[in-house]
């Protein structure tokens, strides 16, 4: 069972997954964090705005490599797995990007999926939070003042990201997508029932 929990930048994933390992259900559930957390030094994570179509793939790659990681982790492992963040956050970002720019990767990249090894997703909660509690949140953490252009956030970005998972029309990996609003303070209650009842089943 491949549980995986996705959403935009600061929409409380981490959190909500730090406390679900505690709940007596997750006990001896595999968790990986997210893609970021596998780099050593910040300065290796691939930007998130990319300036071309090459630079957008190659940064794809670089997030497969961990991906593939994952797999081998998963496989020896066994049993219930979740993931802060998934493949489809990869495809959701290109097609992003594709939107914005018109790099015209996602094509691509959902054939390199297909052959790369990855985690499919039984299961995918997407937390959708409003934009304006996302740059609260951001500037409560003392974030904004650091890095006052946050490219994650922009506007155009955070629909089309959205859009890859809310709209059935773009196919996101998890065999099963379900969308709750993220904008509630028992975020983490719904993240830990949700999970809970699909470890169960």
């Amino acid at each position: 069972m491949i549980l995986g929990l996705e959403g935009p930048s600061y929409g409380g994933k981490t959190s909500a997954l730090g406390q679900l390992r505690w709940v007596p259900a997750m006990r001896g559930a595999m968790f990986f964090p997210c893609y970021v957390k596998s780099f050593i030094r910040r300065e290796d994570i691939p930007t998130p705005s990319t300036r071309s179509a090459d630079e957008q793939v190659e940064a794809f790659m670089k997030f497969m490599e961990i991906e593939a990681n994952r797999v081998h982790a998963a496989r020896q492992h066994g049993g219930l797995i979740v993931l802060d963040r998934t493949v489809d956050t990869l495809l959701a970002h290109a097609h992003a990007m594709d939107e914005m720019y018109g790099f015209e990767v996602l094509p691509e990249l959902r054939r390199r999926v297909q052959d790369l090894p990855h985690l499919r997703p039984d299961h995918t909660l997407y937390l959708d939070v409003a934009p304006e509690l996302l740059h609260l949140r951001r500037k409560a953490a003392g974030h904004h003042e650091v890095e006052p252009e946050y490219f994650l956030h922009d506007p155009a970005f955070l629909h089309h990201f959205r859009d890859h998972f809310c709209h059935p029309a773009h196919r996101p990996v998890a065999r099963e997508m379900v969308v709750a609003d993220g904008d509630r303070q028992e975020t983490a209650a719904v993240v830990q029932a949700l999970f809970t009842y699909w470890a169960g089943r």
